[in-house]
């Protein structure tokens, strides 16, 4: 959509709304740049730590997902995301029906997101626990059928996943005094070694191969900030 690799094929309906398509792109960077400079000034690092791993003209795992998802039957609803943490930086989602839960930490009862018009939700994802040593915490998210009434109606959510730089390293900023000292506090001394893009394909392929393949590959940083 930016121009920054070679096109790929694509619908009709998304070459004729290419224009619009771009300008959602932006301002959603726009808004993950804002919240990116306000919590690397909480946290403490240098100037433009945070935002200068997050370019929009540099390549990244960025992803716009477009998701129509039509009622269910009412003897056959089921969850239509299981529990998972996203695997970048911010994510921005614009939805209008119910459906989205989280898990707050220290508790095992999902509780439901309401969407408010003029807002959206924005979740944290693993990036943001690794580049802060666990300060900042991976929302644990699923999807269920929407509640009540809204069971009977489609939902439509549109999401924007903002990521590091390919080749950005997911690793501790301990440039900032605050991220140095919550790594003395949890004993970390040595990190592995990933960079954004090997991150995000070990989470998404790493159920896809054949056999050999560790079902640990696809976790997110549930629960300790040294799990993969």
């Amino acid at each position: 959509m930016l121009d920054l690799t070679e096109p790929l094929p694509a619908p009709i309906i998304l070459k004729s709304h290419d224009g619009l398509l771009r300008s959602y792109i932006e301002q959603s960077h726009a808004v993950v740049r804002l919240i990116l400079g306000h919590l690397n000034a909480h946290l403490g690092l240098p100037p433009e730590k945070l935002t200068s791993t997050h370019r929009l003209e540099a390549l990244t795992g960025d992803q716009v997902r477009f998701v129509h998802a039509p009622p269910q039957p009412a003897d056959d609803r089921r969850t239509a995301l299981g529990a998972h943490s996203d695997f970048g930086s911010v994510t921005i989602l614009f939805n209008q029906l119910g459906g989205l839960q989280v898990l707050p930490p220290t508790s095992d009862t999902w509780l439901y997101v309401k969407p408010l018009r003029g807002h959206a939700i924005v979740n944290l994802g693993d990036a943001m626990v690794k580049f802060s040593a666990g300060i900042l915490k991976s929302n644990v998210h699923r999807v269920v059928s929407p509640p009540g009434a809204q069971a009977d109606c489609t939902r439509l959510s549109l999401v924007y996943f903002a990521r590091p730089e390919e080749n950005v390293l997911l690793k501790a900023l301990s440039e900032s005094e605050m991220i140095a000292k919550q790594m003395q506090e949890d004993g970390i001394t040595e990190e592995e070694s990933v960079t954004s893009k090997e991150w995000i394909l070990r989470r998404a392929l790493g159920r896809r191969g054949k056999g050999g393949n560790d079902f640990d590959q696809t976790k997110g940083t549930e629960g300790h900030i040294g799990e993969a």
